[in-house]
């Protein structure tokens, strides 16, 4: 280990902990954490604000998880035996601080995106079939929430299935442990039947 191998991690963790959803909704004056689902993600931000800065927030917090494991990749060299351990780090921490991101008390979204940028890295073929199964969900449901859940449950044994590396499988079983984790209100709206569908717009009440 070196000072690289350290400083790697940490730097996915604070670029992870960047909150773009809540600084590109700032213009707005609204402040996403106390409307909607209070989240910060792309979801909420494109159902306060508006599609086109959802849309930006979703790439931008896609791109915390790519480009931190893309400048792992560049920066260990191929012979370098802990190259493949400390990427995965990298996209574990580069999630970790987007659910839990030091700049808002630990307070984050839920690291859907994050993710998609992760496996967009990582392993492309099989993040099209998650996202597939994503689109096949949320499209006649309307439910964001449940396809986020499935296609990232279906991330770990689709890698398993292309036969690749297992240090792979268990960055993506990681990643949809804490989806899952981060998601049990979602659940428990889907099971009440009261989860918002993608769409739903939200009434905000200017107060007095």
């Amino acid at each position: 280990m070196n000072s690289l191998h350290l400083l790697l991690p940490a730097a996915a963790y604070l670029i992870g902990s960047i909150p773009f959803g809540l600084l590109l909704s700032k213009g707005s004056g609204i402040d996403i954490r106390q409307h909607g689902s209070g989240n910060i993600g792309a979801t909420n931000v494109s159902r306060l604000v508006g599609k086109k800065i959802g849309l930006l927030t979703l790439l931008l917090d896609a791109a915390k998880g790519f480009l931190p494991m893309l400048a792992a990749g560049l920066l260990l060299g191929v012979d370098d035996p802990s190259r493949d351990l400390i990427t995965a780090l990298c996209g574990a921490a580069a999630v970790t601080g987007h659910m839990f991101p030091v700049f808002l008390r630990f307070k984050g979204g839920k690291g859907v995106a994050t993710a998609l940028g992760i496996f967009l890295y990582l392993a492309p073929k099989a993040l099209l079939i998650s996202v597939a199964l994503f689109i096949a969900v949320t499209v006649p449901t309307g439910f964001v929430s449940l396809g986020s859940l499935l296609g990232s449950a279906t991330m770990p044994p689709i890698l398993y299935f292309f036969d690749e590396p297992l240090w792979k499988f268990w960055l993506a079983a990681f990643v949809a442990l804490m989806i899952w984790i981060k998601h049990q209100q979602n659940i428990r709206r889907l099971l009440k039947g009261t989860e918002k569908r993608f769409g739903d717009k939200e009434i905000i009440v200017a107060s007095e």
